[in-house]
């Protein structure tokens, strides 16, 4: 398969413009974990790419959880005695919290006061709150907006939706030529926050999108998914093929201005983990190797011991470390095209490695075939050899039948695309054969 890589370079501007502006296409729908807006988004999703939705019904038991009702709002305020709204969910969908009850009440300040979630510390932020599974209500907002309510009666109201429903989320299969699956997750479910839901969506759509029409090893599933409960359903509705799961990858956080950080698979010597490690080493970008945690995104889940898949996350910033986590900073500008860009480019260079790492043998293993002559070293020596021809004599030496190009490429300390281009040249030249594979299972 031609580079996934090469489809990126050169285009990181342009393609870092396209991915930032499908985020910000995304970003003012009001999602939750089930309800219209998820499935609006994932509509949108699939103008783009190939998107199965699956709508699940409400009571449905998921191993130990069950799907919750369907929770639908079209408005919320708080309303001062003059009829002025001083708080509009119309102008930020992050004024309500998530999942609220329907409540249309007329109460005092101080009645009203325990159900106002705000951040001291950063005074003009609004907080991201949710009540999934607990019948709740209340308004998220500023701490200088609380600061500047006075005394007095106040019109309450949240026009929502609490009932029996589904939980959908999208699923895009990209057929290849093994029933291998690899794995790429993404959550679907939080409302305006740009970092933390739509970098991940971007990037993965973008990535179905490259991968479309071309003739692939594996066989790939993208999963657009409500965060915790969607995973557990996916995983519950799949328990028999969810082990077809050879590679996978949870991508969220992706688009702000930190270094790459990589959890590791709960195996923690996943094949995943050895491929995430070698790219983000050649990258260029600084970055952090994180091991496993049953804290963090739909990994966990993945990982749970029942399946013990071997999926990591892929992101940014690592949830719940940065101040904007969670709040109304995570906004659009929070977000880099360039960053989206970069993450794209490097989700691309991990599936290159999937899609490329085999084993080869080497068809003349005694001594050192005679490179000169069929014009694969330097015309003249003496002053070194050079990555090409260092690249085609480590591959030349440890295919052997047991080593994958992996492999060569970390005992080498040479990018993989380096140890694979060169057995590309090998092949054509006779001097290397790949080891054989089951073909096409499909």
């Amino acid at each position: 398969m031609p580079s996934l890589k090469n489809l990126c370079q050169g285009r990181l501007g342009d393609l870092g413009q396209e991915l930032h502006a499908f985020a910000a296409s995304l970003y003012p729908i009001c999602r939750s974990i089930t309800g219209d807006g998820i499935r609006q988004t994932l509509a949108m999703i699939g103008k783009r790419i190939p998107l199965q939705m699956h709508h699940v019904p409400t009571g449905t038991q998921v191993f130990d959880w069950t799907v919750p009702r369907e929770w639908n709002i079209r408005d919320a305020y708080i309303k001062s005695v003059d009829g002025t709204r001083v708080l509009d969910f119309q102008q930020s969908n992050l004024h309500v919290l998530n999942y609220s009850v329907p409540v249309k009440a007329v109460m005092p300040l101080s009645q009203l006061q325990p159900h106002l979630f705000t951040l001291p510390e950063y005074p003009e932020w609004i907080p991201y709150r949710t009540s999934y599974y607990q019948e709740s209500w209340g308004f998220c907002l500023s701490h200088n907006q609380m600061l500047a309510l006075k005394d007095g009666e106040y019109e309450v109201c949240i026009d929502s939706t609490l009932k029996d429903g589904c939980l959908t989320y999208g699923e895009c299969y990209v057929r290849g030529r093994s029933t291998d699956e690899v794995l790429i997750s993404c959550h679907a479910c939080h409302p305006s926050l740009a970092n933390d839901n739509l970098s991940g969506l971007s990037v993965a759509t973008f990535l179905a999108e490259l991968l479309s029409g071309r003739d692939l090893r594996h066989s790939y599933r993208f999963l657009f998914i409500p965060g915790t409960i969607g995973a557990i359903t996916w995983l519950a509705q799949n328990r028999e093929t969810a082990g077809r799961i050879c590679h996978g990858l949870v991508l969220t956080c992706i688009g702000d201005a930190s270094g790459l950080h990589y959890k590791k698979t709960r195996r923690g010597d996943a094949e995943i983990d050895r491929i995430v490690g070698h790219v983000l080493r050649h990258s260029g970008e600084p970055y952090e190797i994180l091991e496993f945690s049953p804290c963090g995104y739909d990994e966990r889940q993945y990982c749970s011991p029942g399946f013990n898949l071997p999926v990591g996350c892929l992101m940014r910033s690592v949830w719940g470390s940065f101040p904007e986590y969670h709040t109304s900073a995570d906004n659009l500008d929070f977000v880099l095209p360039v960053q989206l860009a970069r993450s794209l480019q490097v989700c691309a260079n991990i599936l290159d490695v999937i899609e490329n790492n085999r084993r080869y043998w080497n068809r003349m293993p005694y001594c050192e075939p005679q490179l000169g002559r069929r014009n694969l070293y330097r015309s003249t020596g003496g002053d070194g050899i050079g990555t090409e021809v260092s690249a085609r004599l480590w591959v030349l030496n440890l295919s052997d039948g047991e080593h994958s190009l992996l492999d060569i490429a970390e005992r080498s300390g040479l990018p993989f695309a380096k140890i694979w281009e060169a057995a590309g040249v090998l092949c054509e030249s006779g001097l290397l054969s790949a080891v054989p594979e089951v073909s096409d299972t499909r």
